[in-house]
């Protein structure tokens, strides 16, 4: 599985330490991580709703498996992410929120409260929810005398959402101009669907 590494720039100062902890969270499984930023040195500034969107496309282009993500609270990139095509994103401030998230739910993105909450050992609750999210297969269900049930009911919600979710394409079409050129021209996420992507955005745009 090939996960990507984005937050917001409100938290950027934690991007290396989201991108090391997700890296050794997911080696042992065979998992990759990409980094995506925003990092420190950036002088582009991007807000988890424009972070989203860049989430969205990396996504629905099949570039990236899964993406660890957050801002500050972790609610706004986790509403943000939900509310756009391809996306089903859990908001996972615990372990023990993780563990259940990949097993029950089984989304492709997790988002993270990267400044609410994060005090003394914040990164040591960092890499222990990061772990227990990547701790077995996703979606298969939990506890396992209900597995086959609550994984049924996944299935289920990511059928619901699909058929809820316009394409992307079509979204595109539909969001604000300048929001659209501003995330496509964020070129290590634009580079990396160019040259890794498995599936067309534009449609017939």
């Amino acid at each position: 599985m090939r996960i990507g590494v984005i937050q917001a720039s409100s938290q950027k100062g934690k991007n290396q330490l989201l991108y090391d902890c997700t890296r050794k969270a997911a080696a042992p499984w065979g998992h990759q991580a990409v980094n995506f930023g925003a990092f420190p040195e950036e002088e582009a500034s991007w807000s988890y709703v424009e972070t989203a969107l860049s989430i969205s496309l990396l996504l629905e282009s099949q570039a990236v498996d899964f993406v660890v993500t957050g801002c500050s609270s972790g609610q706004g990139m986790m509403l943000a992410c939900n509310s756009l095509p391809g996306v089903l994103c859990g908001y996972v401030p615990t372990p023990q929120d993780a563990f259940l998230f990949g097993r029950i739910n089984g989304g492709n993105a997790a988002s993270f409260p990267l400044g609410l909450g994060f005090g003394w050992l914040g990164e040591l609750n960092l890499q222990y929810t990061l772990e227990k999210l990547f701790d077995g297969g996703f979606g298969v269900g939990y506890p396992p005398q209900e597995a086959e049930r609550k994984s049924r009911d996944a299935r289920l919600l990511q059928q619901l959402a699909a058929a809820t979710k316009r394409p992307l394409a079509a979204c595109l079409r539909g969001y604000p101009r300048d929001v659209v050129e501003k995330v496509f021209s964020r070129q290590i996420v634009t580079g990396y669907i160019a040259s890794h992507g498995k599936r067309p955005l534009m449609g017939d745009m």
